[in-house]
């Protein structure tokens, strides 16, 4: 069922026995960080549990039955996914979900639905999908999705079945980038920055060589001028999409230094001092110009 994703082994066979002794909870909730194969875990178990072939669901092979099919186009009635709305899962997203599970399913025996991102519902939408998920209709199942457990009410974890995902290991995020995607001489501290998420592996393929360019802005601290460091340090002004995640590449560098001279040990520092002034809403490139020259008057 779940052959070509990577990791937490022991959530896919929990989930697949359930598929094959049919003892399917109606609520579910998968918590970990981003970018582990959360949803799509979810989603395949979706297909295995509307699958309308009961033999297919004990082996490997692909199935070609009616929900299978319309659930690979996108066009399964009996699915659904909810996403946040703006910065939130508003009540008026789960108000019209419990409209709908009212409904009995169309194509399969089952219904599934999905709430991505679930740890963003607001208070209001948390409390109102507590009444579905105290009284569920019997073919319906939910898998709620979050990174932050905490973020959830107590009561609406008490109601849901938890499976914890874990990060994917360093050395299977470099077996897929070397396989899947043909990078190769992929470096540890590169490996470290991932976090464990294959989303974020994934995204490197059009990253490497920004990140290359990273390297070489951490290398020349000591070797070159500050005029010369400002043009270096060009990917970082042009990263503010994904500038905490720069900036976290950058303090492992950093750490990897000064493991050889202590005098890296005070820029770790600095770049966390900027990290703290941009959640703060600091002007952007004032923060990034104060960082190169505060890391330059430091080594």
């Amino acid at each position: 069922m779940f052959e070509t994703i990577l990791g937490n082994e022991k959530n896919k066979q929990i989930l697949q026995k359930s598929i094959q002794n049919n003892t399917i909870s109606h609520s579910y909730m998968f918590v970990g960080i981003q970018g582990i194969g959360k949803k799509i875990i979810a989603k395949e178990f979706a297909k295995n549990i509307l699958c309308l072939n009961q033999e297919n669901k004990n082996s490997n092979t692909n199935c070609t039955c009616k929900s299978c099919i319309e659930f690979e186009t996108n066009n399964n009635p009996d699915f659904s996914i909810i996403e946040p709305d703006g910065n939130s899962i508003k009540i008026e997203q789960i108000r019209e979900l419990q409209k709908r599970i009212q409904e009995k399913p169309i194509i399969s025996n089952s219904k599934v639905y999905i709430i991505d991102n679930a740890d963003m519902m607001t208070q209001e939408a948390q409390n109102c999908l507590l009444k579905t998920l105290e009284e569920p209709p019997e073919y319906a199942t939910i898998i709620l999705i979050g990174s932050n457990e905490n973020l959830f009410l107590t009561t609406i974890k008490s109601r849901c079945m938890i499976l914890h995902f874990e990060p994917i290991s360093n050395e299977n995020i470099k077996k897929y980038l070397q396989n899947e995607l043909e990078i190769s001489n992929i470096d540890d501290e590169m490996l470290d920055i991932f976090q464990g998420s294959i989303g974020k592996a994934i995204a490197l393929k059009d990253k490497k060589e920004e990140y290359e360019k990273i390297i070489a802005f951490v290398e020349n601290l000591d070797k070159k001028d500050i005029i010369d460091l400002y043009k270096l340090a060009e990917p970082i002004y042009k990263s503010k999409e994904e500038i905490f995640e720069i900036l976290d590449y950058i303090n492992i560098l950093l750490l990897k230094k000064a493991r050889q001279n202590y005098l890296y040990t005070n820029c770790i520092q600095i770049v966390e001092d900027t990290k703290k002034r941009l959640k703060q809403n600091g002007n952007y490139d004032m923060c990034i110009d104060n960082l190169v020259f505060n890391l330059k008057e430091r080594v």
